[in-house]
């Protein structure tokens, strides 16, 4: 396993509107795992809200793996393991873009009045991959 992403990697997780599948930790240790929208721009990052279960998980205990998988080509896959920092910084804004890459909308369209809106960006500490040259 690699520790850093590839420029091929990365760019699959930037360019590709493929959900990733995210596994965090419960309190008890036993795994939680959700489908998230992945922002691979700045690294890998994705959104969620706070009181959502990736946030509470993460807030007790950061560490996480995120796969994403091209659908066409089940063979082709990135996953990441490491640890999520989690921010509001850029949130709003973050969850908009992520509408847009995934759903072609300006806006997020399912925003509640309530919620506050968090970022957890995740550094990568075991890259692995299929499909990918070299």
């Amino acid at each position: 396993m690699a520790e850093t992403l590839t420029q091929d990697q990365q760019a699959f997780l930037r360019d590709n509107a493929f959900v990733g599948v995210i596994t965090t930790l419960r309190e008890d240790g036993s795994p939680h795992t959700t489908v998230v929208w992945v922002d691979g721009r700045d690294g890998v990052s994705f959104n969620t809200a706070r009181g959502r279960a990736k946030e509470e998980h993460l807030s007790a205990d950061p560490r996480l793996s995120l796969t994403m998988v091209d659908p066409g080509d089940p063979w082709k896959w990135v996953s990441v393991d490491g640890t999520a920092t989690l921010t509001e910084d850029g949130a709003d804004q973050q969850i908009d873009d992520l509408a847009f890459k995934y759903l072609g909308k300006e806006t997020y369209p399912f925003r509640s009045a309530d919620e506050t809106r968090v970022t957890a960006k995740i550094a990568v500490e075991n890259v692995d991959s299929a499909g990918f040259d070299g």
